[in-house]
């Protein structure tokens, strides 16, 4: 019988205003990253989503307008396999967008500034740019 693997995965929110998108950064990191994290047992995708949202931003996603834009994949070099997976939603929002204590800072980043995110951030870079959506 095959061994399963644990894939790390995390639900991340996707916003794109005027070409650009938000990403955010923690303490002590360079790295940014998309928004969200990971669930907490019997989480709906939904669920961890609008949790994380209101914990990293003090924002309300509004759950009802949420759209998969895709799930990213980085694989392992030596063997090919799955390193972490990140499924991702656009959805509506309502409330500031004001960083919480964990989040150093936010910031709407260009595909110009695809090398400043973390690998799998950079493939939806990629698709946001392919498709237009990102300048």
């Amino acid at each position: 019988m095959e061994r399963v693997e644990f894939v790390p995965e995390k639900v991340a929110w996707v916003l794109v205003r005027g070409g650009r998108v938000l990403v955010t950064r923690d303490r002590g990191v360079d790295v940014f990253y998309f928004p969200g994290g990971k669930r907490e047992p019997g989480e709906s995708d939904a669920e961890t989503l609008a949790r994380e949202i209101d914990e990293e931003l003090r924002s309300r996603v509004d759950t009802d307008t949420m759209v998969h834009v895709g799930t990213f994949e980085t694989r392992r070099d030596t063997d090919g396999r799955t390193e972490f997976r990140m499924i991702c939603y656009t959805a509506d929002v309502t409330g500031p967008l004001t960083p919480s204590g964990e989040i150093a800072e936010s910031a709407w980043f260009g595909y110009g500034d695809r090398a400043r995110v973390s690998a799998v951030d950079r493939l939806v870079f990629d698709m946001l740019h392919a498709s237009g959506r990102l300048a």
